[in-house]
Formats: structure tokens, sequence, C-alpha cells
């Protein structure tokens, strides 16, 4: 039997729904401040999986101007009803405070790869939602509601009501269906039919170590909800040997052989500090059916594997992608995404220098409004980032380069930049829980492009430069701990995960746009 290698999706991809179209099953994942939001993944096996599609890409179905980091497109749901892809996302506008301040969509299109209709308006008392089709045609939107009350439950528990497409939106009374075990943070609703059952899977225990997948079922619709007796599913909770952590927020799917699988989100501790900085990935669990009708892993326990049995399907290889991304095409290649608005003119241009990625500065990597940059997820705990960046500074304001960033809290910035006695230099920018640092003195720069490249040998992160013409890469006498690109290192609540990015900005009137000739990720052995 083939087997499935955990996690299927490395790097920043959590909150998985997935959803199986005849012979085709499709995952879409949570991508918070980054756009274009959610990211769709296909695979015919389970095994192999190519990113098919980028449904949140215009600007009216997803405006995240401002918002922080970690807020956006949070834990989306795709379905189908036999004739149409539905995706369910939160858009939260902030998170701090008593209040989740969150709007629900549903969109929906006849293609994974669109074209996606303009969004449709659910409602806004919590955030997680999904859409349940019933076998009489009826949809049914869910959603974990808040209660902000001093001394409630601040997860109250899953509120359901019927969504109706073609009369734009919610109709009828919503009804509190599930508040959830003893766990807590009930959140993360998905409802799946089998065989006379409603089974409510929902994720609880919060996004960290006690992250987990509980199960609970009723013969109505509407409940009540009889919860496993061996609740929950699935957590690496008190299993702490497990490669797989923080196993939580699942959803199922059935494969055209019968067998059953749970696609749930996971993440690797690093080292004696812990730290996750791959962020929270997405793994796939195969499941038994129990006599009794309860769902199980494979081999029994809760403890997610790394490998596990792929179904008896015809392989379906993918192939790799390049290691090398050359800016010769109309349209960033879909591996790149920008924060919170696309990739667009004046700030950024694919046209202005052909063969070029031009980025003209706007704010800095503090900002939550005016970002230029384009960014690629790290994959891998060894790898290697490069880029050949044409930039010709005359202000100390203005700044382009190479970048490991998680958010604006935490980022490590080869940047190339001006001083007033040397001229063009490099400079070392190390922000950490918003302190600014500069290990290392600024170093003038020769004349002419300048290659720059990030190493990572987690938790280690070197950086080093050349010329355009020489290999003799020139590598700074100094190790950065890049583990501090994680959602633990964080002083805030924090769950997304490390880029590396191309960057510019520019705090002056004068046009000094940034040139970058390619954008190379290479994993190493």
């Amino acid at each position: 039997m083939a087997s499935i290698c955990n996690p299927i999706l490395p790097g920043f991809h959590p909150d998985p729904s997935i959803v199986r179209v005849g012979e085709d099953f499709y995952v879409a994942t949570s991508t918070f401040e980054w756009f274009p939001g959610v990211l769709i993944y296909h695979s015919r096996d389970l095994v192999h999986w190519r990113l098919a599609a980028r449904p949140l890409a215009r600007r009216s179905l997803l405006d995240m101007r401002g918002v922080e980091a970690s807020n956006g497109v949070w834990a989306p749901c795709l379905s189908h009803d036999g004739e149409h892809f539905y995706l369910v996302y939160s858009n939260v506008l902030g998170k701090t405070g008593a209040y989740w301040d969150v709007h629900n969509y549903v969109i929906r299109a006849g293609a994974i790869d669109g074209p996606w209709s303009e969004p449709v308006y659910a409602n806004r008392s919590g955030f997680d939602p999904s859409l349940f089709h019933d076998d009489d045609g009826r949809k049914w939107f869910l959603n974990m509601i808040q209660d902000p009350r001093p001394g409630k439950n601040r997860f109250a528990g899953i509120v359901m009501q019927e969504f109706d497409w073609q009369a734009g939106g919610l109709v009828g009374a919503e009804q509190m269906i599930f508040q959830g075990t003893a766990l807590g943070c009930t959140e993360g609703p998905h409802i799946y039919k089998r065989e006379g059952f409603y089974y409510l899977v929902t994720a609880e225990g919060g996004t960290s170590w006690e992250h987990a997948v509980s199960v609970a079922r009723s013969p109505s619709l509407r409940g009540p909800y009889e919860v496993d007796p061996e609740n929950p599913c699935l957590t690496a909770w008190n299993e702490p040997g497990a490669e797989l952590q923080k196993a939580g927020h699942g959803s199922f799917v059935e494969a055209p052989d019968g067998s059953w699988y749970l696609a749930h989100l996971c993440a690797r501790p690093l080292g004696e500090k812990r730290r996750c900085m791959l962020g929270r990935e997405t793994a796939l669990q195969r499941i038994e059916w129990s006599a009794d009708g309860w769902p199980r892993l494979a081999g029994g326990g809760r403890a997610p594997r790394v490998e596990v049995g792929a179904p008896d399907l015809a392989p379906a290889p993918v192939p790799p992608g390049p290691d090398t991304l050359y800016f010769d095409t109309p349209e960033l290649p879909p591996v790149l995404q920008t924060l919170r608005e696309p990739f667009e003119a004046p700030w950024g241009s694919l046209r202005e220098r052909r063969g070029w990625l031009r980025l003209r500065g706007r704010m800095s990597l503090y900002c939550t409004y005016e970002q230029s940059l384009v960014g690629r997820r790290i994959q891998h705990f060894h790898t290697t980032a490069e880029t050949l960046l044409d930039f010709s500074p005359d202000h100390y304001l203005q700044t382009a380069g190479l970048a490991a960033y998680y958010d604006d809290q935490d980022w490590l910035y080869l940047a190339i930049s001006h001083d007033e006695e040397q001229g063009r230099v490099l400079r070392l920018l190390v922000n950490k829980g918003h302190q600014l640092s500069e290990p290392l003195p600024p170093q003038p720069l020769p004349f002419g492009e300048i290659r720059l490249q990030a190493r990572l040998e987690a938790p280690d992160l070197r950086f080093a430069w050349a010329p355009a013409d020489s290999e003799d890469w020139r590598e700074l006498p100094i190790s950065l701990d890049a583990s501090a690109l994680s959602d633990e290192a964080g002083a805030r609540w924090r769950f997304t995960g490390a880029f590396f990015i191309l960057c510019a900005q520019n705090h002056t009137l004068a046009d000094r746009p940034a040139d970058f000739r390619y954008f190379a990720y290479r994993p190493l052995s």
C-alpha cells in the first residue's frame, strides 16, 4: 500500500477544509493577512498535491488594509452541492479586547479555478463559518458564536441558520446546536451525514499544544448532539514525543475506495525551545469507523502519525515547481503572495522593466496598510533563498532587499540602503518584538547589481551577498536565531507562518525603484 507522508502541505497551511468531487480531492487553507486569500490544493490520490486556485483575488472579495497580523482570512470551508463549489470564509478585522470584529461571506463557482462570484454577506456573530448541503437540497450555515460579556464563555458554542443563495443570505431563525465539551474553545464546525447520523466535527482546546478534534452526532440536524464517549478523536496533547504537535481543526472526506480520512492542522516543534517556525501545517490521518459508528484513527490512539496508508487509487504524481522564479511573465507566479492587498501598479510591476520585478517602496515593515513586498512560504527547515537586486538609493530612508519575515513584530532583513558618508551600503536589520537593532555596522557596496542570499539551517539563519558576476559569496559574520519567526516567540497571540520576502521601503518622495531579476528557493539536502 502506498503511504501518505505528513505534513502533506508543509509550511503555513492551517485550518484545512477537504472535499471530494468525483475523483478529485481539494483542500482549502487559511491565509490570514496574506493576499490572495485562501489557497486551494488539488490531488487525485491524497499523496501528491498541487496549488490549484487562489479564489479571493479581487478587492471586492477581500479588503484587509489595516488589519493586524494574524487577522484576515480565518478557517475557510470548501464544499460542493453537485453543481457549484461554495467557499465560506471569515475576514477578521480585529481580535483585540473582548470582541472579535469579523465579517463572514459566501462565494461560489462552477469550477475550482473560477470565476468566483461576488460575495454574499452572511453574518458577523463569530468566525470559522462552514456550509452543509443536506440531502433535501437545503443549505445550512454554521459558525462559532462569541459571547464577550464578563463571566460568560467567550466561545459560546456553534450556531446554525439556513442559507439561501437566491435570497442572498441567511433566512429563518438562528439556533444554538452545540455548546462544546470541557476542552473549551469550541470552533471550526463541519457537519457530515453518514448512515443516518449527522456528525458535527469541531476544533477545541485552543490553537496551541492542547488543540484537538472533537466529534458529536445526532439523528437530527438540529440536535441534540451526543459527544463521542472517547472524545477527542485527535490530539497530540499529553504526547510530547509525537513529531506532529498542535493537532486539531479537522474535516472528513471519503475516498472512492470507501476509505475515510481526516484532514487537520499540525505543527513541528524544533529544538529545546520547541518553536514551530514553519507554522501550522496540513496533515491527513486515516479513519476507521467503530462498530457503534464513531470515527477512530486507524491503528488506534489519538495522536497523529507522520506516515499513514493511502487509499487504493492510481498514483497521480505532480511535477515539482521550479526552484528559481524568473519575472518574465505578465503575472506573479502563484506561489508568491502579497500583504493585505493585490499586487498592482504603481507600487509593483512586471512590465515596466521586462524580465524584472519592480517594487516602488512604500511604508516600513511595521505598517499594516501599504507594503511593497512579495513573499513565499518557508516550507523546509533547511533551505536557501536568493535574489539579484538592482537598486540605487540616495537616502537612508530608502531600502530594499531580502528578508525572513513572520509579521510586523519579528523579521530579519538584509537591506541595501544609503549612508551619507559611505554611499550605497548593506545593512542587517533585526526586528524582534518590535525592537529594531542593527548588529553589524553598514558595509559599503560596489557599483552594480547585487546578489543576496539567506541560508536557513534551522534554527540558524545566515545572510550573504555577492556582486552579480561573482560566485564568491561573502557571508555576514553573524548567525541569527530564525526560531523567532514562529507563533511561540511572540508576545501576542498569533498563528501564521514564516516567509522569505523581496521588499522595498521609501519614506522620501524620490522615485527609486528596486528591481529584482529572480527569486530562488532551494531546499538543502
